[in-house]
């Protein structure tokens, strides 16, 4: 089967790290790598600037870093405290999902996509939770996660 080459311009768990040649399938590198600016193809000419593109990449990671501990920094000691109607033993009707989570904190000015929330299932009972904000692999900050019985 035919490989394309690729110059990676960001990181993709499972395939390579910015910067990096990378031998993928064709439809993937034309259908998803090209047109979302995450790889560009590798060339004769392109191949000679590969590695004035990698310090290009390097710098835009350092920056993006830089960024993401800045927002850890912003969000590690944020409090989110989520009302909810308890039952007995402190089971709650319903669930605490990460969408919720994520809405509570834009109330609180911190922007998160949801899908950053490492929580493998939902929150049933009330207590207190940590919950880890992978924001990057490098980069985890902690959300702590009150649920309280709702009056």
């Amino acid at each position: 089967m035919r490989q394309v080459r690729v110059i990676l311009s960001e990181d993709i768990p499972s395939l390579g790290e910015a910067g990096e040649l990378v031998n993928v399938k064709p439809g993937y590198a034309r259908n998803y790598l090209i047109p979302q600016g995450k790889a560009i193809p590798a060339t004769e000419s392109r191949m000679a600037e590969l590695e004035h593109h990698r310090r290009v990449v390097a710098e835009k990671v350092a920056r993006d870093l830089k960024e993401l501990h800045q927002q850890k920094r912003a969000v590690e000691g944020a409090v989110v405290e989520i009302s909810a109607q308890i039952g007995e033993e402190g089971k709650l009707f319903g669930s605490v999902t990460t969408a919720q989570i994520a809405e509570h904190l834009a109330q609180q000015g911190h922007e998160i996509d949801r899908r950053k929330l490492d929580l493998p299932e939902p929150i049933k009972e009330a207590g207190e939770f940590e919950i880890p904000l992978r924001l990057h692999r490098e980069v985890t900050a902690t959300i702590k996660v009150k649920v309280v019985g709702a009056v």
